[in-house]
């Protein structure tokens, strides 16, 4: 009878192959812009993104620029809300998908060449993609309420001299809802190789080194490294 691992080998490789692709390169985004004399901490486009949010903040509650403050609050708000909107659309047509296996299992795996084809498989498959979406819904409301909880604290100006509500508390705050909404965008992006492992591990591994390559030209600061 065969193990385990010989009839799933090529599965369980070309997913492992696809996160430890994604993990390397998120390691390397961390190492090019950590502290030091050869590094550059404007690496990437998120990490300028922190400082720019922590002297918008600055202008904004020693200034007392309400009116600006909620705009840009408001359009984090809603762009959060609407893509955990769509998180929860995508999960329930998962989960749809999941009761029709049979009749789209068919079309899916004819272009699986080196995978295996077992219906238990099928099934694990979009567990996989039903928690990654999950994890993009989660985020993605985290970062809706940060958003609107922040509204109320950088109205509060900063000659009042709050011995909590200051600009560095506010920025941090600030930067942990853009963390948020990172981790959300991630999980959606990492939606594409999971579905196209659907179709076959092979593909899987393509479209992850596809997706590393287009998330590394929008990640790096233009002008960084040169």
């Amino acid at each position: 009878m065969p193990s385990f691992t010989s009839v799933y080998n090529s599965d369980i490789f070309g997913f492992i192959l696809s996160a430890g692709l994604i993990f390397c390169y998120y390691a390397y985004l961390r190492w090019r812009t950590k502290p030091g004399p050869h590094f550059d901490p404007h690496y990437t486009i998120q990490a300028l993104n922190a400082e720019a949010r922590r002297l918008w903040v600055e202008s904004v509650m020693r200034d007392k620029r309400d009116i600006l403050a909620v705009q840009t609050l408001r359009n984090s708000t809603m762009v959060s809300t609407f893509l955990a909107s769509t998180a929860v659309l995508l999960i329930m047509g998962a989960v749809s998908l999941s009761g029709h296996g049979g009749d789209v299992e068919h079309g899916l795996h004819s272009l699986n060449v080196v995978g295996a084809v077992d219906p238990s498989l099928w099934m694990t498959k979009l567990v996989v993609l039903i928690i990654d979406l999950c994890v993009a819904f989660f985020s993605l409301t985290l970062a809706a309420r940060h958003f609107h909880h922040i509204g109320y604290l950088l109205n509060v100006p900063a000659d009042i001299k709050h011995p909590v509500i200051t600009p560095q508390f506010v920025t941090s705050f600030l930067n942990a809802a853009a963390s948020y909404y990172s981790t959300g965008m991630r999980a959606y992006y990492f939606t594409i190789p999971l579905l196209f492992w659907l179709f076959g591990p092979h593909l899987m591994v393509i479209s992850t080194l596809v997706l590393i390559f287009v998330l590394y030209r929008i990640a790096r600061t233009p002008g960084a490294g040169e």
